[in-house]
């Protein structure tokens, strides 16, 4: 087993991601986003639990954490990969983390679609935020990822829609952009943001970071 280059500091800050194999789609519908997103909740944490014991009408927000493995300042999941930036609370608590939940997604993933085997590309990747300004153009990296859903190669050529940019970020569900924008819906007790530096001041000053590394063209 090839040992990992990026070592889990206690109290850094890492940018974790993953993509699936041969850049398969790992989200193939709403059903799965939400069981990912459900999943980064419930499975943050020491204590084990079964999915199964569950009631039918309860769902992955309501189950009682105690102990977290790990605090996320932001994610975003997009049709074939995903990404978190995540500090550890434990001792290897990104680890166990990482494979609690990838662990819990695969089999929900190959049960539902009648497969077997891995569904990612290898170990989730890992990159250390060592520096201010790196972990703050994170933010940005990361939430304006959904953005290449309508425009794929928009960082060569630029945004020609603004007004079409900006609300299809607002829609899109699947990251933490509208928790930061201080949407109430109850994925964002996934957040901790308290844990890390408070770059934005207020909701503005958050868009104004976010779309500062937009290009926008006319």
């Amino acid at each position: 087993m090839s040992l990992r280059k990026v070592k889990f500091i206690q109290g850094e800050y890492f940018h974790i991601y993953n993509r699936g194999n041969d850049k398969k789609v790992i989200f193939k519908d709403k059903e799965d986003y939400e069981r990912f997103v459900g999943l980064m909740y419930a499975c943050n944490q020491v204590e084990n639990f079964k999915i199964d014991n569950l009631q039918k009408d309860e769902g992955l927000f309501n189950v009682i954490r105690k102990n977290l493995l790990v605090n996320v300042g932001a994610y975003c999941l997009m049709p074939n990969h995903f990404h978190i930036l995540i500090i550890q609370t434990e001792y290897d608590g990104i680890s166990k983390f990482m494979k609690k939940l990838l662990t819990a997604y695969v089999m929900y993933f190959n049960k539902k679609y009648k497969r077997t085997g891995s569904l990612f590309e290898g170990k989730f990747k890992a990159e250390h935020a060592g520096n201010s300004r790196y972990l703050k153009y994170l933010y940005s990296y990361i939430h304006l990822n959904p953005i290449k859903l309508i425009n794929k190669n928009w960082k060569e050529e630029g945004i020609k829609n603004k007004n079409e940019a900006i609300h299809y970020l607002n829609q899109y569900k699947y990251s933490s952009y509208l928790d930061y924008l201080g949407e109430n819906r109850v994925q964002s007790k996934i957040l901790n943001i308290s844990s890390f530096p408070n770059y934005f001041l207020s909701k503005k000053a958050f868009k104004n970071e976010i779309f500062e590394w937009l290009s926008f063209k006319d």
